[in-house]
């Protein structure tokens, strides 16, 4: 079975990993704590879809010599993870056990983690795209060192990206570059998703401007209500609304109304980022006021109220 291009290509050691260098550089707090192998602390990662969560944690525990377990809270139970426990008890270190989406798991689910990694009969290391202090119950989340990566910077993604067309023995010009850079929105998996899927569909030695565009349009046909990219696109639109860019912000909503997304969770999301992420008393009134307005009117016109109530103007930016 042909291994995906990200896959393909994911860091084997510190030294081949692009971007985070305040975590992965010559002083950073993961290449200090990997100094002591006797012990590793647990930890959260918090940072956006396709900035390293992954492949930090597996290179963690390559270092470090110890089995290693890998879960994603949206098809894993806490059965699953505790299945291992009894093994890890029986060992001198500790396993590794790391759970993508840790946010997905509700706080009884977090709960029955506390004992293990309270106990050292784990290394928890969890990754989320969500804050944190609102997404992780209080106990376990102070048993752990929160760790923020970064968006993947453009300089990040090009060394990325120069490795992806090495790999496939092709190449790009420059128009298409630079608007797969900027469609990948920090994310190196997207970028390296697009490329691969590109360099399959055109016949082309060089791959152009419109190669990408159709890559893109392919891969965005991906988005389903249980897959990871279901979740990557939500995350992405939120951090677009926190990143005030409503170019980017109008581009993922109107990926999840055209997948079929459910116009009353798309508001609800937007009144849970009025409460946690607006420093401003009048978000949540008008969040609350795009709910309802979705649950009267309802799909299609109810995407004006969700994209911009004031004026007309997302509507054309839609098309």
């Amino acid at each position: 079975m042909p291994i995906p291009l990200p896959e393909k290509l994911r860091p084997k050691n510190l030294n081949e990993f692009f971007g985070q260098e305040h975590l992965v550089g010559k002083s950073g707090i993961i290449r200090k704590l990997l100094k002591n192998t006797d012990f590793f602390p647990s930890l959260i990662f918090w940072g956006p879809p396709g900035s390293g969560k992954t492949t930090l944690a597996r290179i963690i525990a390559k270092n470090l010599k110890r089995e290693f377990f890998e879960f994603s809270a949206v098809s894993t139970s806490t059965k699953d993870i505790q299945k291992i426990i009894p093994k890890s008890q029986q060992k001198l270190m500790s396993p590794i056990v790391f759970i993508d989406e840790i946010h997905r798991f509700n706080k009884a689910q977090q709960d029955k983690l506390l004992p293990h990694v309270e106990r050292g009969e784990i290394v928890f290391i969890g990754a989320t795209t969500e804050n944190p202090s609102f997404e992780i119950i209080s106990p376990l989340l102070s048993r752990c060192r929160v760790v923020t990566l970064e968006q993947l910077s453009e300089k990040n993604l090009l060394q990325i990206l120069k490795k992806g067309l090495k790999d496939l023995k092709t190449s790009i010009d420059k128009n298409a570059q630079k608007f797969l850079l900027e469609a990948a929105n920090g994310d190196a998996r997207v970028m390296l998703n697009v490329l691969e899927i590109a360099s399959q569909l055109s016949e082309r030695s060089t791959l152009v401007l419109s190669d990408i565009e159709e890559a893109l349009q392919r891969r965005q046909l991906a988005f389903d209500k249980k897959g990871e990219e279901y979740y990557n696109v939500i995350s992405a639109f939120i951090k677009s609304m926190r990143a005030s860019d409503v170019d980017a912000a109008l581009y993922y909503l109107a990926r999840m109304v055209a997948a079929g997304q459910d116009p009353l969770y798309i508001a609800r999301r937007m009144a849970v980022f009025a409460s946690e992420d607006v420093a401003s008393p009048t978000a949540l009134v008008v969040a609350d006021a795009v709910f309802r307005a979705c649950e009267t009117i309802g799909y299609p016109e109810c995407q004006e109220n969700l994209a911009a109530p004031r004026n007309r103007e997302e509507g054309q930016a839609r098309l």
